[in-house]
């Protein structure tokens, strides 16, 4: 039995040590490993067995440098500690749902960016401090209402308490998730069955329905009204609003002012820009002038809304994407998803997944009773300090698969923040908001131990910090070295002479400007005798400027140019335009000098010093390859 029991150890031990595919001293990188980073960075080739074997090349040297930078405590850094937290928390999210039920609330939301829906709601608000025959008479008013309109009667009038408002237009996370769901469920013309909130009873009607109009980058003028304004207020602010829309269409710029008169605070420090928005943020009558409006530049006539009057300048327009699988359009969505309330489907779900994995357990020497009962009393207290003087404050109430439980105080802190909050507390009672605690309590432990629970974030979080190391012990030992390595450097380029010649050349001019019109103003300026150095001072900001010594083959320099000459404007793809003066051309084949050399000499240097310091990492680690594991992923096994 024992010999057996040895011979399954020796066979074990095997099988681990076989899936080894790299070990550099007494470390290791696992076959998994390598072929997740492999299969992530891999691009078509034709020599599968050239490509892998470079890349277990390209990886070892990687993780060899990555020791290195931990050797130097580089990861001990607040710096690289607070990069890797940052990045924990930004994707950490992303590993707390049920997938399933988050890609199915995806897909939904996708769906609805589609369409925009015009939406007519009506309501009857309910105090929870009616009486009973209070509750039933504004029922009855609005079950009448209901069937009425339902029924299509003739010269219906609104009954009394009932609130009727035309909405707009909506689109999807406009409107709070369960209105959302109801309106999207309509056709046009037709009305919601009755729904009861906590505050109304609800009737929705869909008016109009168009495919979704996209996003507006605007900027505004504004002129306030006070709170109910009187005739003569509103005259006297037309007249101003139609004086400044007289001197924008003679040519006033809109930006300056915006700053100079409009009264939104928000926007007139930024010339009235807005940031970008989509249907459903501003009330209708505002965004339809902004639909009016056709292209980029185009300025509004004045207009009234409740909040005073408005000129409107359109900036941009986005449309959305008319496939739900753009990926710019997943992105957002998914990005609006994490933050909205109905992310909370997921997590519930997720919750119940995860509870045996993190061996989520209640202590009953505290039973419900006492936790409901105690915390009532530090809700009555107004001293926070409440939470820490109770008969259960140190008594453990929730544990995990290790580490410290939760106790009592922890529960009476929780609920006493969450009742205080008038933005969370919704009247639930102690016993909803227990179990909300345990759910969020146990989704916070999962999260703190991810990593271990989750292998897809682990690599993540590992791909990210060692990236890091990469960076910051690169600049370090090779970067920043060969830089300043002035002896080495000369030493070098004295050795290396010849792979430092110039092709042909010429002192040149380059010159780039913002816009098209500025390049020309720019090109008569230097013609007529200007200094470049005196127009980019002018001009700070709006004009760029390099002059040196550049192989023809830099500057795409025609064959035509002569000293003295300048070459055409060139307008770049992001607007801005560039022309180049010609003083001086020099043939191929002369000889660059230390100084000329020194970007590509710097460069090449980098490689001599990185191989040093590679080839002394491989002594004091010594690289060992699994050669007949190797030879299986080359197979494909």
């Amino acid at each position: 039995m024992k010999k057996c029991f040895f011979l399954v150890i020796i066979f074990v031990s095997k099988i681990a040590l076989a899936q080894t595919i790299i070990s550099y001293g007494n470390y290791t990188v696992s076959k998994d490993e390598f072929l997740r980073a492999y299969n992530k960075n891999k691009t078509p080739v034709e020599d599968k067995e050239k490509a892998i074997r470079e890349y277990t090349e390209l990886y070892t040297n990687f993780k060899l440098k990555v020791r290195a930078a931990q050797d130097l405590r580089i990861d001990t850094l607040n710096q690289i500690k607070n990069d890797v937290e940052n990045f924990r928390h930004q994707v950490e999210e992303n590993y707390l749902n049920d997938e399933t039920t988050f890609k199915v609330l995806l897909n939904e939301a996708l769906r609805r960016s589609q369409q925009d829906l015009r939406v007519f709601h009506y309501s009857i608000q309910m105090d929870p401090n009616d009486k009973s025959e209070d509750t039933l008479q504004k029922y009855q008013t609005i079950f009448s209402f209901y069937n009425n309109l339902k029924n299509g009667a003739p010269n219906l009038k609104i009954p009394e308490g009932i609130k009727a408002s035309d909405l707009g237009y909506i689109t999807v996370f406009s409107l709070p998730y369960q209105y959302e769901n109801i309106v999207y469920g309509l056709k046009v013309g037709e009305f919601s069955q009755l729904y009861r909130s906590k505050k109304a009873w609800h009737i929705f009607q869909i008016t109009e329905q168009r495919e979704s109009v996209g996003k507006w980058k605007i900027a505004q003028i504004l002129l306030t009204f006070p709170p109910n304004p009187d005739d003569n207020i509103k005259t006297s602010t037309k007249k101003r609003i139609d004086s400044i829309y007289l001197l924008l269409k003679n040519g006033v710029d809109f930006s300056k002012m915006a700053t100079n008169v409009s009264e939104d605070k928000l926007s007139n420090t930024n010339g009235g820009e807005m940031p970008e928005f989509g249907v459903g943020k501003f009330d209708y009558s505002f965004e339809k002038e902004i639909n009016n409006l056709k292209t980029d530049g185009e300025i509004s006539k004045p207009f009234e809304t409740a909040f005073g009057y408005h000129i409107i300048k359109r900036i941009k327009y986005t449309p959305t994407p008319q496939s739900i699988d753009d990926e710019n359009l997943q992105f957002e969505i998914k990005q609006k998803l994490m933050q909205e309330e109905r992310i909370r489907l997921a997590k519930e779900k997720f919750y119940t997944q995860i509870s045996k994995k993190i061996g989520l357990k209640l202590y009953t020497s505290v039973k419900e009773k006492e936790l409901y009962r105690y915390a009532d009393s530090v809700i009555s207290s107004i001293e926070a300090k409440a939470t820490l003087s109770q008969p259960i404050s140190n008594q453990p109430i929730i544990g995990f698969i290790k580490g410290a439980p939760l106790k009592g105080k922890d529960w009476l802190a929780y609920v006493r923040d969450y009742k205080l909050n008038n933005e969370l507390y919704n009247g639930e009672t102690n016993e909803q908001i227990w179990k909300r605690y345990i759910e969020t309590s146990s989704l916070e432990y999962y999260k703190k131990h991810l990593e271990e629970f989750n292998a897809d974030f682990a690599y993540q979080l590992q791909e990210f910090k060692e990236g890091n190391l990469l960076f910051e012990v690169m600049d370090k030992e090779v970067w920043t070295r060969a830089s300043t390595d002035s002896v080495g450097l000369l030493k070098y380029y004295n050795s290396n002479k010849e792979k430092y010649i110039w092709g042909a050349s010429a002192d040149a001019l380059v010159m780039n400007s913002t816009t098209e019109d500025l390049a020309q103003e720019m090109m008569n300026e230097l013609k007529s005798g200007k200094t470049w150095q005196s127009l980019v001072e002018l001009k700070e900001g709006e004009v760029q400027a390099d002059s040196n010594r550049f192989e023809l083959i830099q500057i795409n320099a025609s064959a035509s140019a002569t000293p003295g000459s300048y070459s055409e404007i060139t307008k770049n793809s992001d607007g801005t335009a560039t022309f180049i003066k010609y003083y001086q051309f020099y043939p191929a084949g002369l000889q660059r000098s230390f100084s000329d050399s020194k970007g590509l000499l710097v460069n090449d240097y980098q490689t001599v010093v990185e191989k040093t310091w590679v080839d002394q990492l491989r002594k004091k680690y010594p690289v060992k390859i699994n050669e007949s594991l190797l030879i299986n992923i080359i197979k494909g096994q």
